[in-house]
């Protein structure tokens, strides 16, 4: 029997990096890859052009921008989809008012010090607030996360942001959701919760919710193993 294809989705600034101990562990079970956005500026066009390369029929995994790409993969072509992985992401989009404007001021920041001062002072500023307390001495890990922000440029990094600023409201698509589904978080995560990860898997029926201990918003990398383990369990349902 072949194995199934298990697509891998990025988030923010990152690339094959972030899934890579799972892609190399999931090897003997699946058939593993993993998307690259290049310039791209909207979430739409992001799960377009997956779709337009992607097999027949997928199992998916998306992690932080990537898991709002998942979203879209699915609305367009929910019958492709034969699982789906939703990890330290949301399904909301931009508010309005106030608090959208606000967050888009704070994002723009970042993208201002990338023009004018490079990625790596950017990530400097990025990177902290999304990591477990402390997880910032293990130079290993910070170190790679830095590698894949510096593979990238000031232009894709805003092309990004617009992507996100701009991102479309996904709750609608929850209940809709009936391939088997696991919403993951890390326990620090404070960009994207675990709280809001249970109201998510509330809404998609037969879904399950695993909170990653020890980890912040980049759990792949900041727990490697025990977000594999989840994974694995997920193919194997």
């Amino acid at each position: 029997m072949s194995k199934p294809a298990l697509a891998f989705l990025p988030g923010l600034l990152c690339d094959q990096e972030v899934w890579q101990y799972q892609m190399e562990a999931l090897s003997d079970i699946a058939v593993c890859s993993c998307a690259d956005w290049g310039k791209l500026d909207s979430i739409v066009a992001m799960a377009e052009s997956f779709l337009a390369s992607a097999p027949d029929r997928f199992a998916l995994a998306g992690h932080s921008m990537g898991g709002r790409v998942a979203f879209q993969v699915f609305r367009l072509a929910p019958h492709r989809v034969t699982r789906i992985a939703l990890l330290n992401t949301g399904a909301d989009a931009r508010p309005t008012g106030a608090a959208g404007d606000e967050e888009e001021r704070k994002r723009m920041v970042l993208v201002n010090v990338a023009k004018t001062e490079g990625m790596r002072a950017m990530a400097k500023l990025w990177l902290p607030p999304m990591m477990k307390p402390g997880r910032t001495d293990d130079a290993a890990l910070v170190n790679a996360i830095y590698g894949m922000v510096e593979r990238k440029t000031p232009e894709i990094f805003e092309a990004q942001i617009r992507a996100l600023l701009g991102r479309p409201d996904a709750n609608a698509l929850l209940g809709q959701i009936k391939c088997p589904a696991l919403l993951l978080s890390g326990r620090e995560d404070g960009f994207s919760p675990p709280a809001r990860h249970a109201d998510m898997s509330a809404a998609i029926p037969g879904s399950k919710l695993t909170i990653i201990p020890d980890s912040g918003h980049m759990s792949p990398m900041e727990q490697p193993e025990l977000v594999t383990q989840a994974l694995r369990e997920w193919l194997r349902t």
